[in-house]
């Protein structure tokens, strides 16, 4: 998680009940294997002795900033919204690197043209009601059509 990050800032009051989002997020950051993905990660932990609310900022290695309401954000779920991001910044660096345009404009005559060769997994029922396997070598859309199987 870390990796995707140059900064986190998390900022709670000891005293305010709601704190637990920060709590658990400070222990993810301070994970062995987190602070290995990014040693450089600068980590600051702000004790408030005000009522604003428990708030975790994180900075993302490009320089967005983005901040999180703790007391109503789960410490998985800005996690996973960390990730998921971080995984989007990749995509997009190694686009750049390949020397793509980023975002990728994918042409609407293109979204709908078949891809051959695509395998599709189906389970089929065999006459002792047992489910069997089976691969096919069909165009996706035809499956989902049901021209593969006899159907339009």
């Amino acid at each position: 998680m870390l990796k995707f990050l140059s900064k986190v800032k998390i900022e709670f009051n000891a005293l305010d009940p709601r704190i637990a989002s920060c709590m658990e997020f400070l222990a993810q950051c301070n994970a062995r294997k987190a602070k290995e993905s990014n040693p450089a990660c600068q980590l600051q932990v702000k004790r408030r002795t005000d009522d604003h609310p428990p708030q975790i900022t994180v900075t993302f290695v490009n320089g967005v900033e983005e901040a999180f309401d703790a007391t109503s954000t789960p410490a998985q779920t800005i996690r996973t919204m960390i990730l998921e991001k971080g995984q989007m910044l990749e995509t997009e660096q190694m686009f750049r690197e390949a020397g793509e345009k980023w975002p990728v404009i994918i042409p609407e005559e293109e979204l709908h043209q078949s891809f051959p060769g695509t395998k599709v997994w189906a389970l089929f029922s065999s006459s002792q009601g047992k489910q069997k396997r089976r691969s096919s070598n069909a165009n996706l859309s035809d499956h989902f059509t049901g021209s593969h199987f006899g159907r339009s």
